[in-house]
């Protein structure tokens, strides 16, 4: 059985994929799903203190991961959230991973197509340069309108209260000014890298933080003759890994990832 690393995005951690990594561990895989580098506390203990979520960046985060997939059998599927899809996408670019999984995917450098809801989403961060130092959180407004705005007020606040965290200014902040600044940023891969393994992007199409457009602009970037794919999943937000219906989306991207996977 195929292994599989989940890779978490921003304002949470592994525990967004606690169902996720069950579901795949009872069909017989070993999922493994890493923390960013100081992350590796409970959502209580970075809320209360978010010194790691300050320090941490994109070039420990993937040699991080890339450590963790050397320690596996045999080369995993990678499934990325968020932040997490751009990881994946950079981890697939550095040759690792047997197929990688892009869901509602942070862009790649390059990538400029930025869709009013996602300015609203990132507004708590992006509003002010003195955040680029900052870990910034979310309010629960803040949190229902960019993560799980097709959920209920209850659901919503649940999931805030056991997920959310603080996330970096500096490295959202980078990941803006990575389209203006010259020469390759954190977030670059190469589009034309024909030994990358298969990609596919997911979206949900009432997404606001990462939509759909940014999916299929980020997809189109790639000139490669590897796999590169997109599903749109209708009526679901941002936090798709814990949204009603989540199970069909978890057995869909791995049915894909283990019948195009190298």
């Amino acid at each position: 059985m195929k292994p599989i690393v989940l890779v978490h995005g921003f304002w949470v951690t592994p525990r967004s994929w606690e169902h996720w990594k069950a579901h795949y561990e009872a069909k017989g895989h070993q999922v493994i799903a890493p923390a960013y580098p100081g992350f590796e506390v409970e959502v209580e203990a970075l809320n209360a203190d978010p010194t790691p979520v300050v320090n941490v960046t994109v070039p420990q985060i993937i040699s991080h991961f890339e450590e963790a997939i050397r320690a596996l059998p045999e080369p995993p599927v990678i499934i990325g959230h968020s932040a997490g899809g751009a990881f994946t996408q950079i981890l697939l670019d550095h040759g690792f991973g047997s197929a990688g999984v892009a869901m509602n995917s942070a862009p790649t450098e390059g990538v400029r197509v930025v869709p009013l809801s996602q300015l609203k989403s990132t507004f708590p961060v992006l509003k002010s340069p003195a955040n680029r130092h900052k870990a910034i959180p979310l309010t629960f407004e803040e949190w229902k309108y960019a993560f799980t705005n097709t959920f209920t007020d209850d659901e919503a606040r649940s999931l805030y209260e056991r997920y959310a965290i603080p996330a970096s200014g500096g490295i959202l902040w980078g990941g803006v000014l990575a389209n203006f600044q010259p020469g390759h940023q954190d977030t670059w891969v190469d589009y034309h890298n024909d030994n990358r393994a298969p990609l596919l992007f997911v979206s949900g199409s009432e997404d606001h933080i990462m939509p759909p457009a940014i999916q299929e602009s980020n997809a189109k970037h790639y000139k490669s003759n590897t796999i590169t794919e997109r599903r749109e999943y209708e009526g679901y937000a941002h936090l798709l890994p814990a949204q009603k219906g989540w199970e069909q989306i978890a057995d869909d991207v791995l049915e894909w990832a283990l019948a195009h996977g190298k």
